[in-house]
């Protein structure tokens, strides 16, 4: 077996780890304190995007990891099939209790992807259960993102996530966003225009045929693909009124935007309605455990409980008693800690400082979003709004001059249709204060002019 010697530093050693990359090895991450990160070398990150909006109370939160001591020390692991748990239970409790009207029943997985994977077999069959077995489409939106297994890649409306993998994903229907910067036309109101794209999902459900149709997934403030897009008054009540019309079930997905990064635990609290299911992970356990779920209203529980009385589906490691009592630990203390108060006042504190110090930035075409969950459009003509030549990737080389700053951010490419456009994402802790929004601001601004003179556009 080949040892690294002791002399070696493990940054120059070879690496056995497959990457994400296979032509850059990341820096060791050796050490979390609130909202920074530190590298084998001492040097620390500002992390503005919570990984991937994940780290909500930063990284070396005491009250979680005691809980988390606490729970290893007791069990740390036993099989669903077996065993419930304590935390398992408190979790569920506590979830429910907080949650959008209607859902009753909490089922546990390990992360977003396999939460999406839950609610659309779970949707499958619900219909079975109560006699409508020809119910099989979901029909989701172009520009979305669901998840990296098949499933979720399936409903999901990232093309480039998609592409390769095409031959290998289930038939799914999409149709248009909610993209106001983009794709409100002149002279069309907001209330206009978010009927226009609400109704295409009728339209859609008329052309597979109603009785055909199980489910519409969505995200309320859409997160990775293009960067904290929000939805317009008005488009989830419709969206709501059309479900209901055709019998067909509402999949909110709040993975990424939920659990508090809006500034509402739930993001789909601030458009007036529930879902009958619901996909929560990030968030729900602030990266200390991996953890995701599926919110489910009684009207499917009492379908699968009054059928078979089984739902066909499992992992090993849902309900984990050492991630449940994490997740736990995580929710009391934003509650106790009035955390979502700061995410509502430094999300307003991050927009007012991306506005004043980018807002008539050449190269910025949007800056947008909810809570502690913002995004940053560019653009290469802020008139007509172009994008910049996918070729250049504008994105990539932010997140790199960002990190070189000691700042991390979540830029993507593909904005527009999967090809096309770039954001940056902003997802900072909840913990963070006014000063730290500032900086996070300054590393941004300052990323964005070494990109640009790089490019010979400053």
């Amino acid at each position: 077996m080949t040892t690294t010697p002791h002399n070696m530093s493990p940054k120059n050693a070879k690496t056995h780890v497959l990457h994400r990359s296979s032509v850059a090895t990341p820096p060791r991450a050796v050490k979390g304190e609130g909202i920074y990160i530190f590298d084998e070398t001492g040097k620390s990150y500002l992390d503005a995007c919570g990984g991937a909006a994940v780290s909500c109370l930063g990284h070396s939160d005491p009250d979680v990891r005691a809980v988390m001591h606490a729970q290893i020390d007791q069990i740390a692991y036993a099989h669903s099939g077996f065993f419930s748990s304590d935390a398992m239970e408190e979790l569920a409790d506590d979830l429910v209790a907080h949650a959008p009207e209607g859902i009753d029943k909490v089922y546990f997985v390990s992360g977003g992807s396999e939460a999406t994977e839950a609610a659309l077999k779970m949707a499958r069959q619900y219909f079975l259960e109560i006699g409508q077995p020809d119910r099989k489409y979901v029909i989701a939106r172009k520009q979305s993102y669901h998840g990296n297994t098949l499933g979720a890649l399936s409903v999901g409306g990232n093309m480039w996530r998609r592409k390769q993998f095409e031959p290998l994903l289930i038939s799914a229907t999409h149709i248009a966003p909610v993209y106001q910067y983009r794709d409100q036309r002149d002279g069309e109101s907001e209330a206009e225009y978010g009927l226009r794209v609400a109704n295409e999902l009728e339209t859609a459900i008329l052309e597979l045929g109603a009785e055909n149709v199980a489910a519409f997934v969505a995200e309320p403030v859409v997160g990775a693909t293009s960067g904290a897009v929000a939805p317009v008054t008005g488009y989830f009540k419709r969206v709501r009124e059309i479900c209901d019309q055709y019998g067909v079930l509402l999949i909110l997905d709040e993975v990424m935007c939920g659990m508090g990064r809006t500034g509402t635990l739930h993001a789909i609290e601030q458009e007036g309605i529930a879902g009958d299911l619901q996909t929560i992970a990030k968030g729900l356990g602030a990266g200390y455990q991996p953890i995701g779920a599926v919110l489910v209203s009684q009207k499917i529980n009492d379908a699968i409980a009054n059928g078979s009385g089984f739902f066909q589906h499992g992992h090993t490691y849902q309900g984990h008693a050492t991630a449940c009592a994490a997740a736990l630990a995580t929710q009391r203390t934003i509650r106790e800690r009035n955390l979502l108060t700061n995410v509502v006042k430094q999300g307003e504190n991050l927009a007012d400082g991306l506005r004043a110090k980018l807002g008539q930035h050449p190269f910025v075409g949007d800056i947008r979003g909810r809570g502690l969950f913002r995004g940053v459009e560019l653009v290469a003509d802020r008139k007509t709004k172009a994008p910049f030549d996918p070729n250049m990737k504008i994105h990539a080389k932010i997140k790199k001059a960002a990190f070189v700053r000691g700042l991390m951010a979540y830029p993507m490419g593909g904005t527009i249709d999967g090809v096309r456009g770039d954001h940056v994402l902003f997802a900072p802790p909840f913990i963070v204060t006014e000063d730290d929004i500032a900086k996070i601001v300054d590393h941004f601004a300052g990323a964005l002019d070494d990109v640009f003179a790089g490019e010979g556009l400053a």
